[in-house]
C-alpha cells in the first residue's frame, strides 16, 4: 500500500522506536479514521487494526484475518496513508499484515478510548457488525453481512400476501429483553426476490436503534461457512464457538445455501445452545423446512416447532401499491418525470413476480423515456418491456384471457361479468372486455355474445359502438381500454 505518499530521503522519515510513542500517535489516528468514516465504517474494518512498528518510513500495522487486509488495501488504502501522513510525518510506505490466528502479536499500548460519531447520513449500506455500543464491539467487529439502510420496516410495503411475515418480523423486532419469546426460531421462506432479506434487514436495524445493548447478527449462510471454514484452518474453532453462542438474536440469511455435513452439524450446536438460552434466531430460505433435503431431519424438525411462515407472490393491488411508492423515490431524483395510472396499472399487471423485478421493469420504463425524450405512455411501457414476457412463443388470443384481465382490473368477479346484472360497475367492464373480443379475436359478434353469458349480436354491436364513443370524449379511458389491450396481449 503506498498511495499518495511523500517522495523523501530516509533522514527526513521520523522513526518511532518508542512504542508509548507510537501508541500515542496511533490514537490520534485512530480518531481521525473514526470522525471521517463514522461508527460503522470504522467498527468494521479499523477498531482490530493495532500498530507495530514504524522505521525508515516503513509504517506497518496488523488486522486479524487476511479478508480485513485485503478489504482494508482495496477500499481504504488512501484514506489510511493520508491520515498516517498527518500524525507521523513523511513516509515511504504504510503496509498491512496478518496477525497469527487472528491475535495480536504484542499487546497494544494504547489506551482504551471511545468516539462517539453519528452514523453518515448518505451512507445506504453499513457493514454489519451486529455489536454496536458493545463494549466487546472489537472483537466482533466486521463478523456479519452488510445491512442495507434501505431495506428497513419503514420501506416494507405490506399487504395480503405478506402480512404474516412482517407481523411476525415486526415482533420479534420490538419485544424486549429478557421477555418470553413468542416464536424461537422464526423461519421465513419465499421465492427470491419477495421481501426475505428486506425483512431481515428490518429487524436488524430496528433492534440496533432501539435496544443498542443487544448483541445482534445478521448474516448470510455463504458468510457463516466462511467464518467456520476460516477457524478450521487457524485451529481456533472454539473462538468461532463462543462467539457465535454469544449472540442475542441471530439472523440467517439464504440458509438452503449451507453446505457439508460438518457444516450442518455446526450450525445445528450452534442453533441448538442459542435457542436452548432463550436467543432469538431468524431463518430465511426459498423452501420451507419440510423442502430442505441435505439438512439433518432433527434440525429440520427444530424448525418447524417454532413459526413457519411464508411470502406469496404479491398480489395486484401490493404490486401497484410497490410500483407507487418506487415512483415517488424516483421522482424525488427526478422532480420531471410523469407517469401516468394507466402506465402503472400497466406494469403492475405485466409482472406479476416480486419487489425486484417490478422496480427494474419501472426504471426500464423511466430509463426509455429519459433516453429517447418520448412521453411514457402505456404503448411506450409495451416497448420496453417486451422481452420480460414469460411466454416463449406468442399465444393465440382468447376470450378467456380477456375476462381474466377485466375481472381483474375491475375488480368483478367471472360470475358477475357472466351474469344478467345491469350495474353500472358491472356493465362498463362487460362493455370493454367485448370490445376488445371483438378487436382482438376472429370471433363473430355471435360468438363473443354466448361467451358473454349468451347474450345475442346485437348486445355486443351496442356495446363495441359504445365503447367506440366514449373513448372519443374520454382520453382517460382511451388509454386505460389501450392499456388493457396491451396486457391481453402479453398474457
Amino acid at each position: 500500500m503506498n498511495s499518495n505518499l511523500s517522495q523523501a530521503t530516509m533522514e527526513d522519515y521520523v522513526d518511532y522506536s518508542n512504542s508509548d510513542k507510537l501508541a500515542q500517535k496511533w490514537q490520534r489516528i485512530s480518531k481521525k479514521l473514526h470522525a471521517e468514516l463514522g461508527d460503522d465504517l470504522f467498527s468494521s474494518w479499523f477498531a482490530r487494526m493495532e500498530p507495530e512498528h514504524c522505521m525508515d518510513g516503513n509504517f506497518v500495522v496488523s488486522v486479524p484475518t487476511r479478508f480485513l487486509r485485503n478489504w482494508v488495501d482495496s477500499h481504504y488504502s488512501q484514506t489510511l496513508v493520508r491520515i498516517c501522513q498527518s500524525e507521523l510525518g513523511k513516509l515511504q510506505a504504510v503496509s498491512v499484515v496478518v496477525r497469527t490466528r487472528g491475535l495480536p502479536t504484542q499487546k497494544s499500548h494504547m489506551p482504551e478510548t471511545t468516539v462517539e460519531v453519528e452514523n453518515p447520513a448518505n451512507s445506504n449500506v453499513a457493514p454489519s457488525n451486529g455489536f454496536e455500543n458493545n463494549n466487546d464491539l472489537q472483537n466482533f467487529a466486521g463478523r456479519g453481512s452488510p445491512v442495507d439502510r434501505n431495506l428497513s420496516f419503514d420501506t416494507f410495503i405490506a399487504g395480503q400476501s405478506n402480512a404474516l411475515a412482517h407481523a411476525a418480523a415486526m415482533r420479534v423486532a420490538d419485544a424486549a429483553p429478557g421477555s418470553p419469546l413468542s416464536f424461537n426460531p422464526l423461519f421465513i421462506h419465499s421465492a427470491a426476490g419477495l421481501g426475505k432479506t428486506h425483512l431481515l434487514n428490518a429487524i436488524s436495524q430496528q433492534i440496533r436503534e432501539k435496544q443498542p445493548e443487544r448483541k445482534v447478527l445478521y448474516i448470510t449462510a455463504e458468510r457463516f461457512m466462511y467464518h467456520f471454514v476460516a477457524a478450521l484452518k487457524a485451529k481456533d474453532v472454539l473462538s468461532f464457538k463462543d462467539f457465535f453462542q454469544s449472540i442475542d438474536v441471530l439472523l440467517i440469511d439464504d440458509f438452503q445455501f449451507l453446505q457439508g455435513k460438518t457444516m450442518q452439524q455446526e450450525f445445528c450446536h450452534t442453533f441448538n445452545s442459542l435457542v436452548d438460552a432463550k436467543r432469538q434466531v431468524v431463518v430465511a430460505a426459498d423452501v420451507p423446512p419440510s423442502q430442505l433435503g441435505s439438512i439433518d431431519q432433527r434440525m429440520r424438525s427444530r424448525f418447524a416447532g417454532g413459526l413457519v411462515v411464508d411470502i406469496a407472490t404479491p398480489e395486484l393491488e401490493l404490486r401497484r401499491k410497490f410500483l407507487e411508492a418506487r415512483l415517488v423515490r424516483a421522482q424525488l431524483k427526478d422532480r420531471a418525470l410523469v407517469i401516468g395510472d394507466d402506465v402503472i396499472e400497466f406494469i403492475a399487471n405485466r409482472i406479476t413476480s416480486g419487489g425486484r423485478e417490478l422496480e427494474g421493469a419501472l426504471n426500464r420504463v423511466i430509463a426509455s423515456q429519459q433516453l429517447t425524450r418520448a412521453k411514457i405512455t402505456v404503448e411506450l411501457a409495451s416497448l420496453a418491456l417486451r422481452d420480460m414476457d414469460q411466454h416463449s412463443e406468442p399465444m393465440r388470443i382468447r376470450i378467456d384471457d380477456i375476462l381474466k384481465i377485466i375481472g381483474s382490473h375491475y375488480s368483478v368477479t367471472r360470475a358477475d361479468l357472466l351474469s344478467p346484472r345491469r350495474a353500472r360497475s358491472i356493465v362498463r367492464p362487460r362493455q370493454v372486455g367485448m370490445y376488445l373480443a371483438k378487436k382482438m379475436t376472429p370471433r363473430s359478434l355471435p360468438e363473443i355474445g354466448r361467451r358473454f353469458g349468451g347474450r345475442d349480436h346485437s348486445t355486443v354491436l351496442h356495446a363495441v359502438r359504445k365503447i367506440e364513443e366514449l373513448m372519443k370524449a374520454d382520453d382517460h379511458l382511451a388509454r386505460e381500454v389501450a392499456m388493457l389491450g396491451k396486457l391481453v396481449e402479453q398474457r
